[in-house]
């Protein structure tokens, strides 16, 4: 077995965002409709399984982390990606920040912290190219990717709890803290 390197995967020494266009970036962990979350292993290099949804529970939409972020929990910033197709795990997408879902995790000890889900659209999106902050989503979506994590997170034996939406500015000023 080759020594482990302390050198950095080149992927998680992007900047959040591509100077360029603007746009985000994103790297996509788990891709939408699946019941497997991956997740990177930075010591690895490699996305790993973290967990088997339940059947008939799939992730609703892309998930996946800005690089070089880093939230309150010490992961890299979470961030759902809608997007018009499905893409494999390691996919960089560049993306636009519509908003963000505020949220408090408790895991199994009782710790809790701010964790919060970034919301994105891909920069190619058709579908969702006319989406710019959480309120040009139906009400009725916005409540089903609540639950979406809250039940996701209940799974794990830890406990989401929804703080509300904020718009692309909110989400903005987390980036950059992060």
């Amino acid at each position: 077995m080759p020594p482990r390197t302390t050198a950095i995967h080149p992927a998680l020494r992007l900047p959040p965002f591509d100077e360029a266009s603007g746009t985000l970036n994103a790297i996509v962990e788990t891709p939408r409709k699946s019941r497997c979350k991956f997740a990177y292993d930075p010591d690895s290099w490699l996305f790993t399984l973290k967990a088997v949804l339940p059947e008939g529970m799939v992730f609703p939409h892309a998930f996946g982390f800005v690089p070089s972020t880093r939230g309150d929990d010490g992961d890299p910033l979470d961030v759902l990606i809608l997007m018009d197709v499905t893409v494999f795990p390691g996919c960089l997408v560049p993306a636009r920040l519509i908003g963000v879902l505020r949220a408090e995790q408790t895991d199994h000890d009782g710790t809790t912290n701010e964790n919060d889900r970034l919301i994105a659209v891909s920069a190619d999106s058709r579908e969702w190219a006319d989406v710019k902050r959480p309120t040009d989503l139906r009400e009725e979506f916005t409540r089903e990717l609540e639950q979406f994590f809250v039940f996701y997170n209940e799974g794990r034996g830890k406990k989401f709890v929804s703080r509300g939406w904020k718009g692309p500015r909110v989400a903005m000023d987390l980036v950059k803290q992060g």
